[in-house]
This record gives C-alpha cells, sequence and structure tokens, in this order.
C-alpha cells in the first residue's frame, strides 16, 4: 500500500479508509489501485480471504457506501470523507480531459462500452479512450488475464477504469496491479452502467438526504440480494460498539 503521512486515513475493521480529497491521489507510476468500501464490500469480505487482502492492501480505499462511515464514527470518533463511485469517476474523467490523458474501461458489455466511449468523446473530447469487454464468466483463466493484459498494457492508459463487480473487479485489479502499464486501476462497478445511461442517474438530493440506496434499490430488486452481506456489517458494527468483540482484522 502506498503510504503517506499527508493523506488522512481513519482505521476501521483492519482497513484504512482514505479520508481526503482526491486530488491527495496521484496519477504518477507505478500501478496504484484505487478500491471502494461499503456494508455490503465489507461484508462479502468477511469470508473472501482475497478480496479482504484486495481492499486491505488497497493503495486508497475511498469510502463509497456511507453507510460504512458510521463505524469510523462510532469506534474512532471520526467523520470519513464520502468519495462514492459517481463522483469519483467524474472528477479523475474531469482531470484527464485537463491534461489530455488516456481511460481505458475493461468490464461490461460491448454495447455499454460503446455508450461509455460515444459519451466521453461528446462530454470529454481530450480524453483518448479504449475499452474492452472480458468474458462473462466467475473466474477468469490465464488466458483472458493474458489477453486483457494486453490490451491494456499495449494502449498504455492514464487509468484503468474497471466495471466487473465486488468482489470480481477489486480482486483482479490488486492481484494484476504491478503488471499494468498504468497509473490508476479504478473499481467502481455500477458507474459503467450509470455513464452509459443504461441505470438513471440518483438524483443529487437523495445522496445528500443518505437515501441513494434507497432509490437504487427501488429500481434494482436484485440488489435485495445484497442485504445479508450489509446486515452482516452492522451486526459487526453493533457487537464492537457494545464492546462484545473486536474485529481488528474483519474476523471475530
Amino acid at each position: 500500500m502506498t503510504d503517506s503521512a499527508a493523506i488522512n486515513r481513519v482505521p476501521v475493521f483492519g482497513l484504512n479508509v482514505f479520508s481526503d480529497d482526491l486530488d491527495k491521489i496521484p496519477l504518477t507510476r507505478p500501478c496504484a489501485t484505487v478500491a471502494t468500501i461499503s456494508p455490503n464490500s465489507y461484508g462479502l469480505s468477511t469470508s473472501d480471504p482475497e478480496f479482504r487482502a484486495a481492499l486491505v492492501e488497497a493503495d486508497y480505499l475511498v469510502l463509497d457506501g456511507v453507510y460504512f462511515g458510521l463505524a469510523g464514527l462510532l469506534l474512532q470518533r471520526k467523520i470519513i470523507k464520502a468519495n462514492q463511485g459517481p463522483d469519483m469517476f467524474s472528477f479523475f474523467i474531469r482531470k484527464l480531459d485537463a491534461t489530455k490523458g488516456r481511460a481505458f474501461f475493461l468490464g461490461s458489455s460491448d454495447e455499454t462500452l460503446r455508450k461509455i466511449k460515444n459519451r466521453a468523446a461528446k462530454e470529454y473530447p481530450n480524453v483518448t479512450v479504449e475499452v474492452y469487454s472480458p468474458p462473462f464468466k466467475p473466474v477468469f483463466d490465464r488466458e483472458d488475464d493474458r489477453i486483457m493484459l494486453e490490451r491494456i498494457n499495449a494502449f498504455g492508459p492514464d487509468i484503468v477504469f474497471v466495471g466487473m463487480t465486488a468482489p470480481k473487479q477489486e480482486k483482479w485489479a490488486h492481484k494484476h496491479r504491478e503488471e499494468l502499464n498504468a497509473k490508476l486501476a479504478i473499481s467502481i462497478g455500477a458507474v459503467f452502467d450509470w455513464f452509459a445511461g443504461n441505470e438513471k442517474a440518483v438524483a443529487p438530493l437523495w445522496w445528500k438526504l443518505k437515501l441513494g440506496w434507497l432509490i437504487r434499490t427501488i429500481r434494482r430488486p436484485e440488489i435485495l440480494k445484497r442485504y445479508p452481506s450489509i446486515l452482516l456489517f452492522f451486526w459487526h458494527l453493533l457487537l464492537a460498539v457494545a464492546g462484545i468483540k473486536k474485529y481488528a482484522n474483519g474476523k471475530s
């Protein structure tokens, strides 16, 4: 993990959560990873050691699901700055547009990637964009990884936006970051569908009211499948606040 005394991080459940402005994340080589933490991803990581390692060892672990921030507030008496997926994507794509940078979108379908490329060309004309849709399978084999790495490295992007849903995207970026000819590998999952127009963006008011999750669940009932993992986070938080158990490493 990249370490810097100038960056504010809040330790929660053995995770060092980035709590600072996004401009503190540099675009420099070697490639660093940016992952997100939410109640859902925390819950998934408790039974997936590879995913847990990807979160613990991420160079920058940003707060996406704002309710995970309750852990920082209740356990550390610190407010963790939220850097949600859409905001993070907007910040970095604008940065690339200002510097005539290069972005690679890895994940999703060919149709979604086509929409992303078309929209980026209109709204961020100074960004050179390339895309690749990997096979839709639970686990990539060595040949899949080789092709993805070859496509990315031949293009030489400043940023690789990885959109393969959690925990697949975080694990892939973590596993291959030392092989990537890029400056950042940012796992942003659902942002691909949002930017492509497949999913209507949640109005800023709902995010301000901390109810973005409710609107997304109403629109996409399949999100209900995540609730067991989300409830596990709140259960662990309750036990930690009560002093019944400690989760220094995310385990009881």
